[in-house]
């Protein structure tokens, strides 16, 4: 793991968020996923400079994840490090607004 998805990870580890339960590097098809809520099938992915190398590959997970019922929210790494509480509250919003299951 990354700095950044440790950091982001000893925040919603033990459903810290809500109550929601997250799993981190989750198997989805051929990808991987940094975090996921399966319960609501949204997806975290954290962006570093290393993505920048990668654009193709990562079109492609997000394609196939939305394709199969995923939502997917992307922050950079520097966001994680700089606005930690701003990162919870965008996705502390997202589980609030998807359907239960």
């Amino acid at each position: 793991m990354t700095d950044a998805e440790h950091l982001l990870w000893h925040a919603l580890r033990y459903k810290q968020l809500n109550g929601h339960r997250f799993r981190r590097q989750f198997p989805i098809g051929k990808f991987i996923a940094d975090f996921v809520c399966i319960e609501l099938k949204l997806a975290i992915e954290l962006d570093g400079g290393q993505h920048q190398d990668q654009v193709a590959y990562d079109e492609q997970r997000s394609i196939f994840l939305r394709q199969n019922g995923w939502r997917i929210l992307h922050f950079w790494n520097n966001d994680v490090f700089g606005n930690l509480d701003g990162v919870l509250s965008t996705i502390a919003e997202q589980l609030e607004s998807l359907p239960p299951p």
